[in-house]
């Protein structure tokens, strides 16, 4: 071979390479998702897949302002207890399954129905919802439902293939058929999900990207070397100690969106044995470990001041928010009276957490608040989608775990404090709490709703199977060479005009 025949297939050869690493974008997460059905699934990265994955019938802006995505319109009627939504009539799944208004109705039916599905109480205001068109469905409600369009922004209104969902059954967890700009290639349990482009997608020319490849990484140091190496092209969830090293190196951006969510402690107080102990049953032990913590100090230590310290199940920020519940100061010496009132000279708690740097430094920060009132936490170190499913199993006596956060405020507090809400493992059960909170559903009025929150808030103050922590600030790092990203408050990476260099 002559030099200048070398030389052209050398260069033949990188520009093939050089492209093919463009057509890629590598997204470093901070867990494994769980389940990959929308209707089975519950964690906040599990979102994010499905973000590319599977199309909804209703999308936010930046700004938090519903916009249709498969849905291009809808209508209330005059008493609020009917929705009809006009569909797109060009979407289509990836199996090449038709997008109509008979699939809305068939994944509105499996939502509602599935004995594994997660968005029955999301979607407990639906007693009906009917094709009234093609393209047309009509949702009749019981009672007026002011969540409603929040819901189908998010899982309760992505659409999986009703083809594959009628055939696969709970198995479409391991291969999702969605209608989404990306289409589904392959899951490797704790190493990568991969996806690629799906060509026949209403808006495919918004999406610059060949394939998508999901790394989980727990660990937030070794998922940041990995951006810094080139082996990811962007990460979620950097660590807030590495935010001022990130916006100092050039070759990395940095965008951060403030949270609707939160993180806390959720405790077993129904869920089975284990919630049989002195912390399960008596609120003066969970109140006894909430005066013990200083909130303020965690966001200093462990988040360098850039989250907020938080009581509720909304943040300082949001208009839900109980101005006149403060974030409470800690008080050990009212922690010790409490656990003396409760008959105890001290307690033993295990505190499952996330096995990422960030969260363990949490519970050990908290472990050493805890101790000085004599409450012993022995903090068990678990994957997240494991950990996940021992709670809900009742195989836990707390776990530090949070939720990213929802438009409505319903999203954030509905399904985990309501007796037979779908994420509610701790299985709390109050009749007051649950009047107040679908109270708050049924009702259209602003001040109405507001006022049965802080009603409902100031019961589960008291009672405590949740007790809140914090409220987080998305962080996001990427490669200099990614452009066109846009943060949202739901935390959620949108690749719409997304392109790389």
């Amino acid at each position: 071979m002559t030099i200048r025949k070398l030389m052209t297939a050398l260069l033949a050869s990188v520009a093939m390479t050089s492209g093919a690493f463009a057509a890629d974008l590598r997204i470093g997460l901070q867990e494994d998702p769980d389940a990959l059905d929308t209707d089975q699934a519950r964690t906040f990265v599990g979102r994010i897949v499905f973000e590319s994955l599977c199309d909804k019938l209703v999308n936010i802006t930046p700004e938090l302002d519903f916009i249709p995505e498969l849905a291009t319109s809808w209508e209330w009627s005059e008493d609020a207890t009917t929705l009809t939504m006009q569909l797109r009539d060009d979407a289509v799944f990836h199996d090449g399954t038709p997008f109509d208004a008979e699939a809305v109705v068939a994944n509105i039916d499996r939502s509602k129905n599935l004995a594994e599905s997660r968005r029955k109480s999301e979607l407990a205001s639906v007693a009906s919802v009917a094709a009234t068109g093609s393209h047309e469905v009509t949702f009749t409600l019981t009672a007026p439902d002011a969540t409603l369009i929040a819901q189908l922004s998010d899982r309760a209104g992505m659409m999986l293939s009703p083809t594959a969902a009628a055939e696969k059954g709970l198995d479409l967890a391991n291969d999702p058929v969605c209608s989404g700009p990306y289409k589904f290639v392959e899951r490797i349990q704790q190493d990568r999900i991969v996806l690629e482009k799906f060509a026949d997608h209403y808006d495919a020319g918004s999406y610059s990207f060949e394939r998508l490849i999901f790394l989980p990484i727990p660990d937030t140091t070794v998922r940041l070397a990995n951006l810094r190496s080139g082996d990811l092209h962007m990460l979620e969830r950097l660590a807030p100690s590495d935010v001022a090293g990130v916006q100092g190196d050039g070759n990395l951006s940095f965008a951060s969106a403030t949270s609707q969510g939160y993180q806390g402690i959720t405790v077993n107080v129904n869920n089975g044995a284990r919630s049989e102990t002195p912390f399960g049953q008596d609120k003066r032990v969970r109140q006894a470990l909430s005066l013990a913590i200083d909130r303020e100090v965690i966001n200093q230590v462990v988040f360098e001041g850039t989250y907020a310290a938080g009581n509720q199940p909304f943040p300082p920020t949001s208009p839900w928010y109980d101005q006149t519940n403060p974030v409470q100061a800690r008080d050990v010496d009212a922690a010790k009276a409490l656990l003396a009132e409760a008959g105890l000279d001290g307690i033993s708690v295990e505190i499952q957490a996330a096995n990422n740097p960030v969260q363990l430094q949490l519970m050990q920060v908290i472990q050493s608040m805890a101790a000085e009132a004599g409450i012993e936490i022995a903090i068990k170190a678990t994957e997240f989608a494991t950990m996940l499913q021992e709670q809900t199993a009742g195989n836990y006596d707390a776990t530090q775990v949070g939720w990213s956060g929802r438009t409505d405020p319903d999203g954030n507090i509905h399904s985990f404090m309501t007796c037979a809400g779908g994420l509610n493992d701790s299985k709390y059960c109050s009749e007051e709490v649950d009047a107040l909170l679908n109270a708050a559903r049924t009702s259209i009025d602003p001040a109405e709703r507001k006022a049965s929150y802080d009603a409902a808030n100031a019961i589960l103050r008291e009672e405590l199977p949740i007790i809140y922590l914090y409220h987080q600030t998305w962080l996001w790092a990427m490669s200099n060479k990614v452009q066109g990203f846009t943060s949202y408050p739901d935390g959620m990476i949108r690749l719409a005009g997304v392109t790389m260099e």
